[in-house]
């Protein structure tokens, strides 16, 4: 059996060398505790992602519990599906920690801390949900922009919210909101993605007045005030000038981020590449991917993309792709991929109807679509404290608490090289 040392891992991750860390174990006990880079793999979906999530065979795999045999396990279903430089982690999750590295928690852990590290570099504008909440009781002149997906959205919102979904904003915020004096608020669950929504728009400099919710819809609770639940509020058309607008500043940002632009035939040069591994996402509306998409290309909507960015890629050191026909969307998406030290490419191709395919990609996501109790296979899901309506005060506090908290876990831990323009 190989094995790699915690010191190795790390080492690869602060050289930027491919490597993917798989937690083998449920999700449940995965967001008690792991480090920065690992992502979630249990047993139980072993073959039934690995594929999609590891498309190059030969990428040096890590994998890890903490005792159970689970690792140890996954070796011989790893060979049969043909990967060839699988080891595991030297004393598992105890060895990392006793080897004096730093633990996380939660899920989608890199992109949050990144959400932390993003506001505390650019004082990202925020209001509280007591602020908000007297905006709209007094019929301010502002929008409430929803940046999670739809189906949360729809699960809870805040009242008079309208479903723009993170990679969105950019592109239909000067269409919702083409006033300059009216005041732009994003909201998520919690933190990451109202953050990045916010800065989002401050960075592409598309509407003049812009702050996150504070603390998202827990904020909102939080604060005693009541959420909306089954709306089906969604951007207007948009405007042709805006989006001209918008495609000429998400590009401006890209290019401050150090995003890089692709042909079709180099994007196939670098798929050529057998010692590289090369993600392929179509950031558009999971819609707009199921009317026709490039061959090869994951739907991958580009505020979850960046908000599960160890979901869909957990190869650390990866080359990132990205393609949009509005080219917005996926200029604003790699440019937090590209801060998040991520290889990050997007494709300058037009396609005709004819050249794209159509239908949703299977599997469409990796989330386990089971509740915090587990499912029949004995698989047991993390129930976040931010979603749903039936969640502790003291959860949601907690929460809000640890996110807090992960700026300072970055510093100790070094192996992010995250960056904020």
């Amino acid at each position: 059996m190989k094995t790699a040392t915690t010191n190795e891992v790390r080492q690869a991750l602060i050289d930027r060398r491919e490597i993917a860390l798989f937690d083998v174990r449920d999700e449940a006990v995965f967001a008690e505790a792991h480090p920065l880079f690992a992502a979630n793999l249990p047993l139980e979906r072993l073959e039934l992602d690995i594929l999609d999530r590891v498309p190059r065979q030969t990428t040096p795999i890590v994998v890890y519990d903490e005792g159970e045999g689970r690792a140890e396990e996954s070796l011989p279903r790893l060979a049969v599906l043909g990967y060839s430089n699988v080891s595991v982690l030297q004393g598992g999750l105890e060895g990392w920690r006793s080897a004096g590295a730093e633990i996380f928690r939660d899920v989608n852990t890199p992109s949050k801390a990144f959400g932390e590290l993003v506001e505390s570099r650019r004082h990202t504008p925020s209001l509280t949900a007591s602020e908000v909440h007297a905006l709209i009781e007094r019929g301010a002149d502002l929008v409430v922009l929803d940046a999670r997906r739809r189906d949360e959205y729809q699960t809870m919102s805040i009242p008079t919210a309208i479903s723009v979904p993170g990679a969105e904003l950019v592109y239909r915020a000067p269409s919702i909101a083409p006033r300059p004096e009216t005041l732009v608020i994003v909201n998520c669950a919690g933190r990451t993605r109202s953050i990045i929504g916010t800065q989002s728009l401050v960075n592409a400099g598309v509407v003049q007045h812009v702050a996150a919710l504070r603390n998202g819809t827990i904020g909102w609770v939080l604060d005693g005030f009541t959420l909306d639940h089954g709306q089906k509020r969604t951007a207007p058309a948009i405007d042709a000038d805006a989006a001209a607008r918008a495609r000429s500043a998400a590009r401006d940002v890209a290019r401050r981020a150090g995003v890089r632009r692709v042909t079709s035939s180099e994007l196939a040069a670098l798929l050529g590449d057998s010692a590289r591994t090369t993600y392929r996402f179509d950031v558009r509306t999971p819609e707009e991917y199921e009317a026709g998409h490039p061959s090869g290309f994951r739907s991958a909507p580009g505020g979850q993309l960046v908000q599960e960015a160890d979901v869909f890629a957990p190869v650390r050191g990866a080359r990132i792709a990205l393609w949009d026909d509005q080219a917005a969307r996926a200029d604003m998406t790699a440019s937090w991929l590209a801060q998040m030290a991520w290889e990050v490419y997007v494709l300058d191709a037009a396609f005709a109807p004819t050249d794209l395919e159509a239908g949703p990609w299977r599997p469409p996501q990796f989330r386990v679509p089971v509740t915090a109790e587990g499912s029949s296979s004995g698989q047991r899901r993390y129930k976040r404290p931010y979603e749903g309506t039936d969640n502790p005060r003291e959860a949601m506090q907690a929460y809000l608490d640890w996110e807090y908290g992960l700026v300072a876990q970055l510093e100790r831990d070094g192996t992010h090289g995250f960056f904020v323009i």
